[in-house]
């Protein structure tokens, strides 16, 4: 790999880790990963304002991070970006781990589930 291609590499990683470096934008992946939502049911999960919320979503949605559609009045979020939700749930994990290192219920379970063990909702 030739120098340009490594600065290009550390630079997108430098742009994703910024992107991800509110807590709440990592909670709002972590909802994700259990599948859809609309902005209610992100706001009944985390604890934040609805303008608060909005602000966050529409910047993960700018960084291709996540997905939406509209259904009627109402805009449903999902996670489009496997590698951004492999990332926070690596780091998540290892930091959870290191907190509460003993626990009955495996870490990544409760934090954030692989895309994999999330069902997709149905299409309507």
């Amino acid at each position: 790999m030739s120098q340009e291609e490594s600065e290009a590499v550390f630079s997108s990683a430098a742009d994703l880790f910024s992107i991800l470096s509110t807590p709440i934008r990592l909670r709002l992946i972590s909802a994700l990963c259990h599948g859809e939502k609309n902005v209610s049911q992100l706001l009944a999960e985390i604890d934040t304002t609805q303008p608060n919320m909005s602000q966050h979503l529409s910047t993960l949605y700018r960084a291709g991070i996540l997905g939406k559609r509209r259904e009627g009045t109402q805009i449903f979020y999902n996670l489009k970006s496997q590698r951004a939700a492999t990332l926070c749930r690596a780091v998540c994990n290892q930091i959870a781990t290191e907190i509460d290192g003993d626990a009955s219920i495996p870490v990544s379970d409760r934090l954030m589930p692989t895309l994999r063990q999330v069902e997709r909702p149905a299409a309507r």
